[in-house]
């Protein structure tokens, strides 16, 4: 973590860190995750020196999580569904909707 950050944000910092560990992911790999998370919330919220177009207009984090992950709260989105059904050459697609298209991809 940098100098002078928030006791808030060390702690965001080890519990995002930690989930990612038991999920599975590499010790280094965690650790960036949970740095890259943290530092966007620290520019999103005016704590950084400098920050990123993305980092301030991008949605958030928190809210990201879900949507682009595979197994997040709502699971794979429809767009990722439909490459994966173009992937595996599944019939009728584009007349699907998500729910369809999962039945059809098994999730």
């Amino acid at each position: 973590m940098p100098r002078g950050s928030s006791p808030k944000r060390e702690r965001q910092y080890e519990h995002i860190k930690e989930s990612a560990e038991d999920r599975g992911e590499s010790t280094r790999r965690a650790k960036e995750i949970a740095a890259r998370t943290v530092n966007k919330e620290r520019a999103r919220s005016g704590e950084s020196r400098t920050a990123s177009r993305t980092s301030t207009e991008d949605v958030s984090s928190a809210r990201r999580g879900g949507r682009r992950s595979r197994t997040g709260a709502e699971g794979p989105t429809y767009d990722q569904l439909y490459q994966e059904a173009r992937k595996r050459g599944v019939k009728g697609r584009s007349g699907m909707d998500k729910q369809q298209l999962k039945r059809s991809l098994g999730y």
